[in-house]
């Protein structure tokens, strides 16, 4: 089986916090399962972890080259396997996977959190007298489980988290193999080579998206969250909502403007909404003083603040909640507001001191490891200190946080530089927000042309009109220089849609939009045009058709 993170990263830490991982040079049975015991107990809500054997380790970090383990042994380790799985109460199996790496094979040992914890073994597996105990994570060891947080370990039996329970209205057809085969390409997983022999569910269940016996399974929340076209069909209110006040909020509340929500596969509507703040909010001025050859930057709002805490925002939020994340733009400042609240065990003077906060209990902790491997988050609790560090730089006053007692609601906001605050914003036609009276210059420092697109500022315009995204994914395209490379972006793309149609050839337009972040104009002019020479043809009609593409 192929192990659905990639190796490298793992080895890396670049995905997977340390406490989550842990390095054995050896085949050692006894801590080995008290470890697996510890991670299926998973008692931070942090999602498991792994075991690497075969790896030395050094103040928790991975020895290269690794030692690796003897091919000859891996038999006879899976089989004694078998038996000591079978002395975790309740029963419990870890996944096996086996990696090439430095030219030595090394075993992973995948922990996922455990469906029917708390889980107890023996404190020595290979004993012939068994002497059982809870075992938990406490920080990178693993300790019995004693006095409270024995307690608390036994109060989480059945408590599973949000993201990670079984949903009873997915079929199988909701989740897009596509969407997760890019998802493995994009991550370096070894299982994007190896899906094209499995079934979908045969996938899903690799990548513990499956929840309950065969005759019973269900897709978990998080498969939907990220692999499904709509997950606002089974969670209403998973959407980005940008309002623009030119006035703010106090200066006429009635006066505002509503983009089209941004809603799709949790990453690619992140990854949509950023690009609209970076191309669409974002502007600059360059100071170049007398006597220094360094020229000074200053940004309205610094871009990795907006960053961290729009992500924070739509990661953290309760999908169970049927409320949007908001993100209100105004003279003054960006305000974002998500709905459930911070974490329960964080404390808010924490976060508004622009503390590093450790959360007792992590909400959509599996959604959190996918974004990590997408690089969207960190996961560490750097996100405050992140913004209030961008900020100061920045020289922007820093950011103030208003949330309940209660843990209903949490706003962020993001103050404007003073350089940059006026007393009204206005959206020009292509959907750039910017102060009354001036107007939208092209940054070219970020790849981006003057000359709009293939057909002109007349898709610039159809794109401020027609989505939230408005020019921001022709920005992210099209407006990239395209005769830097031999082939242009266009083309690519074009050549990517064709690719789509042949792996499904009932594909629908809302699928290549979100797949290809473009515009259902773009999507609409490239089948056209790949129609007029004669690459692709459509059999049936609108509903009951698929395409053919032509070789």
């Amino acid at each position: 089986m192929a192990l659905p993170i990639n190796i490298e990263d793992l080895l890396g830490g670049l995905v997977v916090e340390g406490n989550r991982v842990e390095y054995k040079k050896g085949w050692n049975p006894d801590p080995i399962y008290r470890t697996i015991c510890a991670f299926a107990n998973d008692f931070d809500d942090t999602c498991g972890g792994y075991i690497v054997v075969g790896v030395d380790e050094v103040d928790g970090r991975a020895v290269r080259p690794v030692a690796g383990i003897d091919i000859n042994d891996i038999e006879p380790i899976e089989k004694a396997m078998v038996g000591y799985n079978n002395l975790i109460a309740p029963y419990y199996q870890p996944r096996v996977f086996f990696e090439q790496v430095d030219g030595k094979t090394v075993m992973v040992i995948w922990v996922t959190a455990g469906e029917r914890r708390p889980y107890k073994v023996p404190d020595m597996v290979t004993a012939k007298e068994k002497k059982y105990n809870y075992y938990i994570r406490y920080n990178s060891s693993s300790i019995v489980a004693k006095d409270d947080y024995l307690t608390e370990l036994l109060n989480l039996a059945n408590r599973v988290p949000f993201d990670d329970r079984g949903n009873v209205k997915a079929k199988p057809e909701d989740v897009s193999m596509m969407l997760i085969r890019d998802y493995l390409a994009e991550t370096k997983s070894s299982l994007a080579r190896d899906m094209e022999k499995m079934t979908p569910m045969q996938v899903m269940e690799q990548m513990n998206l499956l929840e309950g016996p065969v005759e019973q399974t269900r897709i978990k929340n998080v498969a939907l969250m990220m692999f499904s076209y709509h997950p606002e069909r089974f969670f209403p209110g998973t959407q980005i909502d940008f309002v623009f006040y030119p006035q703010g909020k106090d200066g006429d509340p009635n006066n505002f403007t509503e983009t089209e929500p941004f809603r799709g596969p949790v990453h690619l509507t992140l990854r949509r909404a950023l690009d609209y703040l970076k191309y669409m909010v974002v502007r600059k001025n360059i100071h170049k003083p007398k006597d220094d050859a360094h020229s000074i930057v200053v940004f309205n709002y610094p871009y990795q603040a907006l960053e961290e805490s729009l992500v924070n925002a739509y990661y953290h939020r309760r999908y169970d909640e049927y409320q949007p994340v908001e993100v209100n733009i105004m003279p003054d400042m960006i305000e974002i507001i998500s709905y459930g609240g911070a974490e329960r065990s964080i404390r808010l003077d924490d976060l508004r001191a622009g503390k590093r906060v450790h959360a007792r209990r992590y909400r959509n902790p599996r959604l959190g490891e996918f974004l990590k491997e997408l690089h969207l988050t960190e996961g560490r609790g750097t996100g405050f200190p992140t913004i209030h560090e961008e900020l100061r730089l920045n020289g922007s006053p820093d950011f103030t946080i208003e949330a309940d007692d209660d843990h209903t609601y949490f706003i962020i906001r993001i103050p404007c530089h003073p350089e940059f605050v006026c007393d009204e914003l206005s959206m020009d036609k292509e959907g750039h927000i910017l102060p009354v009276g001036e107007v939208w210059e092209p940054d070219v420092t970020e790849d981006v042309t003057e000359n709009v697109t293939e057909d002109g500022t007349e898709d610039g315009t159809e794109n401020g009109t027609e989505n939230g995204t408005e020019n921001v994914t022709e920005n992210v395209t099209e407006n990239v220089t395209e005769n830097v490379t031999e082939k242009s972006t266009a083309e690519k793309r074009r050549d990517e849609m064709l690719r789509l149609m042949k792996l499904d050839k009932k594909i629908t337009y809302d699928n290549l939009v979100n797949i290809l972040q473009v515009s259902r104009r773009t999507v609409a002019r490239d089948i056209e045009l790949l129609r007029s020479q004669n690459r692709l043809t459509r059999e049936g009609g609108d509903y009951d058709g698929k395409w053919i593409v032509i070789e």
